[in-house]
């Protein structure tokens, strides 16, 4: 029997890693349904008894007993008792619709365009741009490589462990707040100067999901909305997307221009002002105590809602950042937007929004909406994390990297472009603003540089009369990539200006 055609095909086909983290089950199931699927095993076909299979491929018993189970409950093979365990070939589970047309095979094909109108957005277009290119650059992310991927599975096993969690997902009421909501506002009263209660907090997926329900929420087709006059990509689609009219601003050393805001505008003729107050988007300045008192007392007498985006809050390299404009807001004019556990993966990073209560209310219906669900095991983790200190621990640890890495992509700029930029080294952040005297053409640069396996996408690329920089984010590079990157980039530089 161990000589049989099945068995010789069998030992010729599987092959497993025990070292792999997929069981050893699971990866000797995937490959006999391979050969299931490529017609090796015919339907029919009586494979060995667990005793033989164990031997053909060394393997203890059991885990050929769980093979055997793992195929029959996805329907591959009939375990009869007594008689043995057979080969099936699973039958479709929808039947075919037949085409009410000549064109038979048209049913079977999906179609590319609608059969009706609908209203297309501009302002929906993809940015999103793929290169193959080795080194890729962004506007300042933070390094994945950082994230403590051994701790994050046992403190992610043990929020799947809590028996609390099915509960909690099943509940159809909420009589108090969760204990997420309150942790995180613990964590923000003590890292941020706020004084908030969870009736001022509420959390989403993303900054970009929070600034979209906000907008949803304040914003009206034609709204004003000023923002800097270079501004965040993502957040001007965001705005125009709910009809709004974005007017843009001045801005220097010291951020936003607020006298310019009221010698060109009027009361009642602002529904919100956009600013990264700690640091502004793309240029990384920060807006001056003086010119933050000066926003707070001119949306009160002007009545229009700030909003505070405080993307990288958590980033501050050196020295104190400033406290956030909603902490020392006592008129409820300053919506608040931040983003917790950005030293994770992305998938357990969290946004949350700070506003007076009314609107977190409403934010809340809204959500109720786009993102019943949630995620429990998200809120358990960052909680549990929050509570014992390692979101502070790891900040603190990832900080002294990135100021490193910050400090060695000045040197880098200053040593290779000499007096070619203008180049400030940022207080906090992930990203250094880098300008070009005289003036050049970015998108040649981009060009010529993708050319040297380096891509640098339009969105990093701020080019008008006045303007020529690009927003180099360098937290996801470490050192020897950074100065890979910079070299091929003068390079490039030398190609453009020499021609």
């Amino acid at each position: 029997m161990k000589d049989s055609p099945v068995n010789s095909l069998l030992k010729e086909l599987i092959y497993f890693d025990k070292t792999s983290t997929t069981s050893v089950y699971i990866q000797i199931s995937q490959q006999i349904i391979n050969a299931i699927q490529r017609s090796y095993l015919k339907e029919g076909s009586a494979l060995p008894g667990t005793r033989i299979f164990s031997q053909l491929l060394h393997i203890h018993r059991n885990t050929a007993v769980a093979v055997y189970e793992e195929l029959a409950a996805q329907g591959w093979v009939e375990i009869i008792p007594n008689k043995g365990t057979f080969v099936l070939l699973p039958k479709p589970k929808t039947a075919k619709i037949k085409a009410i047309t000549n064109q038979v095979e048209d049913a079977y094909r999906y179609p590319k365009t609608t059969g009706f109108p609908f209203q297309t957005s501009f302002h929906l277009v993809a940015t999103d741009t793929f290169s193959e290119a080795k080194y890729i650059l962004n506007d300042g992310q933070p390094d994945l490589r950082l994230h403590p991927i051994h701790e994050f599975s046992k403190w992610y096993s043990a929020s799947m462990k809590r028996k609390s969690l099915i509960t909690k997902w099943n509940s159809s009421s909420k009589t108090k707040y969760a204990t997420f909501e309150n942790q995180l506002c613990n964590y923000l009263n003590a890292s941020r100067g706020f004084h908030i209660t969870p009736n001022n907090l509420v959390s989403t997926r993303s900054t970009e999901l929070s600034l979209y329900v906000i907008s949803r929420l304040l914003i009206r087709r034609k709204d004003v909305v000023l923002v800097g006059n270079l501004s965040n990509y993502n957040a001007n689609m965001i705005f125009q997307e709910v009809g709004a009219d974005i007017k843009t601003i001045p801005t220097d050393a010291n951020g936003l221009d607020i006298n310019y805001i009221e010698k060109h505008f009027t009361k009642g003729k602002i529904r919100c002002v956009y600013v990264c107050a700690n640091r502004d988007y793309p240029t990384t300045n920060t807006l001056s105590a003086e010119r933050r008192l000066q926003l707070l007392q001119l949306a009160k007498k002007y009545q229009f809602a700030i909003i505070e985006d405080d993307f990288d809050y958590d980033f501050q390299l050196e020295g104190s950042a400033m406290v956030p404009m909603a902490s020392s807001d006592g008129n409820g004019m300053v919506i608040y937007l931040g983003k917790l556990g950005q030293s994770l993966f992305p998938s357990f990073q969290t946004g949350f929004v700070v506003a007076p209560e009314n609107v977190i209310s409403e934010a809340k219906n809204y959500l109720q909406i786009l993102d019943k669900q949630g995620d429990l095991i998200q809120e358990q983790l960052l909680s549990e994390l929050i509570y014992e200190g390692e979101i502070h621990r790891l900040l603190k640890k990832n900080t002294v990297i990135y100021k490193r890495r910050r400090d060695y992509t000045f040197d880098c700029f200053k040593r290779y472009f000499n007096d070619s930029i203008q180049i400030k080294k940022p207080s906090g952040g992930l990203a250094i603003w880098i300008e070009f005297t005289p003036s050049i053409s970015l998108v040649q640069l981009a060009e010529q540089v993708s050319k040297l396996d380096v891509f640098l996408p339009k969105t990093l690329l701020y080019q008008d009369k006045n303007t020529c920089a690009i927003r180099f984010g360098f937290g996801h590079l470490n050192e020897e990539e950074i100065e890979i990157v910079i070299r091929k980039l003068k390079l490039a530089y030398n190609i453009i200006t020499s021609s």
